[in-house]
């Protein structure tokens, strides 16, 4: 699909939270990576498309165990103001 496109994941992603109605906040310091965030908003994915990413959630983070006691312990202890 961001093949068809010409478009990174990341485009693909945003793109598809934007045609949802979704408010989306992309995060980097970057310029190169906010110049590429841009480009989610000069294209449009069909329904299809909408229809194909929306078939990868798993409904729950690959990442991170939201359901882990040890987790809310660490995420509790990072400071993000000074």
């Amino acid at each position: 699909m961001w093949k068809k496109h010409e478009k990174t994941v990341a485009q693909i992603i945003l793109r598809w939270h934007c045609q949802r109605g979704v408010a989306v906040i992309p995060g980097t310091l970057h310029k190169n990576r906010m110049k590429e965030n841009l480009g989610a908003f000069d294209f449009v994915l069909t329904d299809r498309e909408m229809e194909a990413v929306f078939a990868m959630n798993i409904g729950r983070s690959e990442i991170i165990d939201h359901h882990c006691f040890c987790t809310a312990r660490q995420l509790n202890s990072i400071k993000i103001h000074l």
